[in-house]
């Protein structure tokens, strides 16, 4: 049975929105081994509209083994609004139809960006793991990962490493 497992850029005041603007200057050969590793782990991919908007407008293009990856990986779009997504392999599923994503997939179902359905799938307790790359810039505005309304979510830390450039890895998984 497969997982969600979220995975953000996060400045650190919380902001999720736009890394591609702010996080360059960081990346380093460690955090492309992450990325590397967390997208072989993957399945699938979950997106929210806008995310997938974006990531459709840049992926596709693109080639070589880490691009021909993520563009073969299943996408799933939780979306009311989206009818008829043009990226390969993209499929609009309703928010309801995230469980049983699960059971179709025997890795990880992936998470990037899409902060608001981060937050829908966090109050639905449907995260398995959470995956925070926490860049040492504040960014004092912007789309912040977490809302200050919701429910609590317990999380047990189960990986804090350097990975350099001041960058550092936190994963979480869902408390029992």
């Amino acid at each position: 049975m497969g997982k969600i497992v979220v995975s953000e850029f996060l400045s650190l005041d919380g902001v999720v929105e736009a890394p591609e603007k702010w996080s360059g200057k960081y990346w380093n050969d460690e955090i492309a081994r992450f990325k590397d590793e967390e997208l072989r782990s993957s399945d699938a991919h979950l997106l929210g509209r806008a995310t997938y908007h974006i990531f459709a407008g840049a992926w596709p293009t693109r080639t070589g083994e880490f691009a021909d990856r993520f563009n073969a990986l299943p996408k799933y779009i939780v979306s009311t609004t989206l009818k008829d997504p043009m990226w390969k392999g993209s499929h609009v599923i309703r928010i309801d139809e995230v469980t049983t994503l699960r059971s179709k997939h025997a890795g990880n179902i992936w998470v990037a960006g899409s902060a608001t359905l981060v937050h829908t799938l966090f109050q639905l307790g449907l995260v398995d793991e959470l995956r925070l790359l926490v860049y040492p810039v504040l960014l004092g505005a912007g789309k912040r990962l977490f809302a200050d309304e919701g429910k609590r979510a317990d999380l047990n830390l189960t990986e804090a490493k350097d990975v350099g450039s001041g960058v550092v890895l936190l994963r979480y998984s869902k408390a029992p």
